[in-house]
């Protein structure tokens, strides 16, 4: 899972790609690295981040957590910087994988956006991402490249997904052609931080029904319902 990146200084990674947790990879020479030993080495990064936040988190805590030895994960990744962008990648393609199959077309307009804004959330399969945003957006001075990976590959392709699926409701007729779409996106994606700072609840089970009920009288042509 470990690999070849610029160094923390420079605040990102090289490669964006991800070896899948499951597939063993073999030093020259040596044996087949465990794949159950990295999964339990990214689990603990990711609960020591949630709970301790990126600079308070320490490598002793992470191999304690983890049950292994401060070489087995050195062996892996060279500095906590690396491990942490691994952690945040494996969450990110945990939550995009957990998504379930969704033809938009096969749903009337307003059910279309409600699905999309639901998969805005950023605790999708995840009940601490509030914190990580949190303590990645502390850490933009010391470690830019958390934030940026994380606006990378986890709010642009769920934001994206929105941008489209309202695009596709333009050409559908059933969304305003001088609509901003742009800032319609900012306003859904930002209602989750919204709820939660206001709130610190769990998401409502309705919270993407009632954003879209708010905002589709300003969307939606000739006052359509959106259930056509």
């Amino acid at each position: 899972m470990a690999r070849a990146r610029a160094t923390h200084s420079e605040g990102r990674a090289d490669e964006r790609g991800v070896r899948s947790a499951t597939e063993p990879t073999a030093p020259a020479g040596g044996r087949p690295r465990d794949p159950a030993i990295e999964e339990a080495i990214i689990q603990a990064t990711r609960k020591r981040l949630a709970s301790d936040g990126y600079a308070s988190m320490t490598i002793g805590d992470i191999v304690a957590d983890a049950g292994v030895t401060r070489p087995t994960l050195y062996r892996r990744w060279a500095n906590k910087y690396e491990l942490v962008i691994d952690a945040l990648e494996y969450g990110l393609r945990k939550q995009r994988e957990a998504y379930p199959p969704l033809d938009m077309d096969q749903l009337g307009p307003r059910e279309a956006l409600v699905e999309a804004v639901r998969r805005l959330d950023p605790r999708y399969h995840n009940e601490q991402a509030m914190a990580l945003h949190g303590n990645f957006m502390a850490e933009v001075e010391r470690a830019p490249g958390l934030l940026e990976q994380l606006r990378e590959h986890g709010v642009q392709p769920r934001c994206d997904e929105l941008l489209m699926t309202l695009v596709s409701l333009q050409a559908r007729g059933a969304v305003r052609e001088d609509v901003d779409l742009d800032m319609t996106v900012t306003l859904c994606f930002g209602s989750y931080f919204a709820d939660y700072l206001r709130t610190g609840r769990l998401v409502p089970a309705d919270l993407a029904e009632r954003v879209v009920g708010a905002i589709w009288p300003a969307l939606a042509v000739n006052g359509d319902d959106g259930t056509a």
